[in-house]
C-alpha cells in the first residue's frame, strides 16, 4: 500500500458534530502547531450552526507556507458517522483515516489504499467519566492527545495551552490534561508513533500571531472607531460581537471617570439592528451591525 510520508507538510480535516464542544479541542490542536514554529491555517467549515448537524475543522500544515486550501487530505479525524462515508472519500491514497472502534467500521466504508487506525473513544470515556456532557468534551480532548503521539506533537505544548486556557481553574487543568495522556498513551501503545506524516520544531513564525477571523474584525472594528452595535444573532456573527464586547472592555472605557464608551445591542431581527446603527450614526457615532455578516454605517 502507498504511504504519505510528509515532514511538516500536509493536510488534516475533523469531521465532528456540531454543539458538542470540538472547536476547542480543534482549535487547541491548530495553536499546537503555531507553537512548535511550523505555519498552519486553521479554516472552519459548518454548514449550519445547527446543533447535531455536520461541522469540520481543516488545517493545512506548511513549513513552506503554502496555506491556501487545496484538494484533497492527508488525514482524516472522523468522530461524526452521519459524514463518514465523505469523510474517508475524500482521503488521498495512503492517508490515515482515524475514527472511533467502539464499534466496528462499516464494511462499506473500507478502502484498500488507506490506513485506518481505530481509537476506542466511546469506551475509553466510559470507563473515566459518568457524566454524559463530560464524556461528550473530553472525547475532543482524548483524540488531540493521540495526535500528539501520532504525529510528534510536543505534550509540553499542548499542557502549556491547557494551563492558558484555563488560568486559575486547577480542576479543569487537570481533568484535561488527563484526557490529553489517556490518548498520547493508548497511542503510544498501540502504534508506531510518529506516523510517515508528522511534524518537527521549526522557527518559522517569528512575530506573527493565530487569532480567529471573527476575533480579529471585531478587533479591528474597535480599532476602526466603532462605539456602537446591533445585532442579530445568525452564524457566524455570533462571535464578532463576543469579539467586539471583549476589546471594547479594555479600550472603550474612559480612563479619567471609568464610565463605558460603547454600547451592544441584541435587536430582534436583522431590519432593527440596521435601524439601530443607523440612528446612532445620525446622532454622529460610529457603529455597525452583525447579521450574516457586518455591514459598517459611519457619521460620513
Amino acid at each position: 500500500m502507498k504511504t504519505i510520508a510528509a515532514v511538516n507538510e500536509f493536510v488534516i480535516r475533523f469531521a465532528n458534530v456540531n454543539g458538542t464542544g470540538s472547536a476547542s479541542a480543534n482549535a487547541m490542536f491548530a495553536k499546537s502547531i503555531f507553537r512548535m514554529g511550523i505555519p498552519s491555517a486553521p479554516k472552519n467549515i459548518f454548514p449550519s450552526n445547527i446543533q447535531g448537524l455536520p461541522t469540520w475543522f481543516e488545517v493545512r500544515v506548511s513549513e513552506k507556507g503554502y496555506l491556501g486550501r487545496r484538494g484533497g487530505i492527508d488525514i482524516a479525524v472522523a468522530i461524526n458517522p452521519q459524514s463518514m462515508a465523505q469523510d474517508i472519500a475524500d482521503l488521498n491514497p495512503g492517508g490515515y483515516f482515524i475514527y472511533d472502534n467502539t464499534k466496528p467500521l462499516d464494511l462499506r466504508l473500507h478502502r484498500d489504499d488507506v490506513h485506518l487506525i481505530g481509537l476506542p473513544l466511546t469506551d475509553m470515556c466510559r470507563r473515566e467519566y459518568t457524566e454524559a456532557r463530560q464524556r461528550q468534551l473530553f472525547k475532543n480532548v482524548i483524540y488531540v492527545g493521540a495526535l500528539a503521539a501520532l504525529l510528534n506533537i510536543e505534550f509540553q505544548v499542548l499542557k502549556g495551552l491547557v494551563d492558558e486556557q484555563f488560568k486559575g481553574k486547577d480542576k479543569l487543568v487537570a481533568s484535561n490534561i488527563h484526557a490529553l495522556e489517556l490518548g498520547y498513551q493508548y497511542a503510544q501503545k498501540n502504534f508506531q508513533c510518529p506516523l510517515d506524516v508528522h511534524m518537527e520544531r521549526r522557527d518559522l513564525i517569528g512575530d506573527k500571531i493565530m487569532m480567529e477571523g471573527n476575533d480579529a474584525l471585531a478587533l479591528g472594528a474597535v480599532y476602526g472607531g466603532a462605539t456602537v452595535v446591533a445585532w442579530y444573532p445568525l452564524t457566524p456573527s455570533t462571535s464578532v460581537i463576543e469579539g467586539f464586547e471583549k476589546y471594547a472592555k479594555r479600550l472603550r472605557i474612559d480612563p479619567g471617570s471609568g464610565d463605558r464608551r460603547y454600547a451592544v445591542a441584541q435587536a430582534e431581527d436583522e431590519l432593527a439592528a440596521i435601524g439601530i446603527v443607523i440612528g446612532a450614526g445620525w446622532n454622529g457615532a460610529r457603529s455597525f451591525t452583525a447579521t450574516s455578516g457586518p455591514r459598517f454605517v459611519t457619521d460620513e
